[in-house]
C-alpha cells in the first residue's frame, strides 16, 4: 500500500469518480473532494470518515496532487484554468504540485494545456481509465498515462489503488488518445458482433450459442466475452458506461484522427450510428442498449 499524500485532491464524484475516490480513501490517502453537486460531495463525505468537503477550488490550495474526473475538455479546462471570475487550480495551487485528468478529453487540448500547466511550475499526467463503474469499485482499471515517465513511475503506487493495469502511453495528451482509439476499436467490437447476432438469429441460430462459438474463435472480443449474455441477452442493459459518453468518445476519436492526417473511414461510419442511437435513446441509456436499438431498426 503507498504512502498516504498529506492532502490529495478529488474533483468530479459522479458514477466513476465516487468508486475511485473511495478506492483511494480506502488505501488511506486524506481526501479533499470537490463537486458542482454539492448533494452528492456531502453524500460521499457522509459515507467515508475524515473526507473535506471543498466548497470552492480555492479549498484545495494545500493538496500536493489534484485528481479530475469531469465529463470533457471544456470542463476540466474551466477547473484547471478558471473561467470568469473564478480562479482555476492553476493559480491556487503552489509549483511542483500536481495533477492527473483522469477523464476522457480531446488530445490535442490536453497537450495544450500541459505546457500551459507546466509554465506555472505544475506537473501533469493525463491518466483516462477503461473498465466502466464495475472495475471502478473493485479497484481493477485499466489506466493509460500521457505525460513524464518520471512523474508517472513516481504516482504508480497511487494510481496502483484505482487500476490494475497502469501504462504509460507517451508524452502529455497521449493517455487522452489512447483512451479515445480504443473506445473506437471497442465499439466497432460492439456493433460488428450485435448486427452478426442479429443476422444469426434471424437465420435460426441462437444468440447464446453464437456468442460461444465466437468466444472459441476468431470473432471472440470485449463484448463476446463480457456483455452479450450478461447485458444483452438477459435484457439487464446496465453494464454501468452510458451509450452517449461512447458516442463522445468515438467523436474524440474520429477528429484526432482528422487533425493528424489519418481519417478512419469505418469510423466515420461507426460514429454515425453510436450518434444516432445516443439522439434516440438519451443521454440515461447505458452503451449496452445498442442490440436492442439495432435490433428495433431492423423491424
Amino acid at each position: 500500500m503507498p504512502a498516504p499524500l498529506a492532502r490529495l485532491g478529488f474533483v468530479g464524484i459522479g458514477k466513476m469518480g465516487a468508486p475511485m475516490a473511495a478506492r483511494l480513501h480506502a488505501a488511506g490517502h486524506p481526501l479533499v473532494v470537490h463537486d458542482q453537486r454539492a448533494d452528492a460531495v456531502r453524500t460521499f463525505a457522509d459515507a467515508h470518515a475524515g473526507v473535506v468537503v471543498a466548497r470552492r477550488l480555492d479549498a484545495l490550495a494545500e493538496c500536493e496532487a489534484v485528481i479530475t474526473m469531469l465529463p470533457d475538455s471544456a470542463a476540466v479546462e474551466a477547473v484547471l484554468l478558471g473561467e470568469a471570475a473564478t480562479p482555476g487550480l492553476i493559480g491556487v495551487l503552489g509549483k511542483g504540485s500536481l495533477l492527473i485528468d483522469m477523464s476522457s478529453c480531446a488530445p490535442l487540448r490536453t497537450r495544450a494545456l500541459a505546457a500551459r500547466l507546466a509554465a506555472a511550475g505544475l506537473d501533469f499526467l493525463d491518466a483516462p481509465v477503461s473498465g466502466g463503474v464495475k472495475r471502478a469499485l473493485d479497484g481493477s482499471l485499466a489506466i493509460m498515462v500521457g505525460g513524464d515517465a518520471l512523474v508517472f513511475e513516481s504516482q504508480r503506487a497511487l494510481l496502483g489503488c484505482m487500476g490494475r493495469t497502469l501504462t504509460h502511453v507517451g508524452p502529455a495528451g497521449a493517455g487522452h488518445a489512447m483512451k479515445a482509439l480504443n473506445n473506437y476499436v471497442s465499439a466497432a467490437g460492439l456493433v460488428a458482433t450485435v448486427e452478426a447476432l442479429h443476422a444469426g438469429q434471424r437465420f435460426g441460430l441462437d444468440p447464446a450459442v453464437m456468442t460461444d462459438v465466437l468466444n472459441g474463435s476468431t470473432g471472440r472480443n470485449n463484448t463476446t466475452e463480457n456483455k452479450v449474455k450478461a447485458f444483452m441477452l438477459s435484457g439487464r442493459y446496465d453494464s454501468g458506461f452510458a451509450l452517449a459518453l461512447m458516442a463522445k468518445d468515438l467523436g474524440i476519436a474520429m477528429t484526432l484522427g482528422s487533425q493528424v492526417g489519418s481519417p478512419m473511414r469505418l469510423g466515420d461510419a461507426v460514429r454515425t450510428m453510436w450518434d444516432e442511437a445516443a439522439a434516440d435513446l438519451g443521454p440515461a441509456a447505458d452503451h449496452t442498449e445498442m442490440h436492442r436499438w439495432l435490433a428495433a431498426r431492423r423491424e
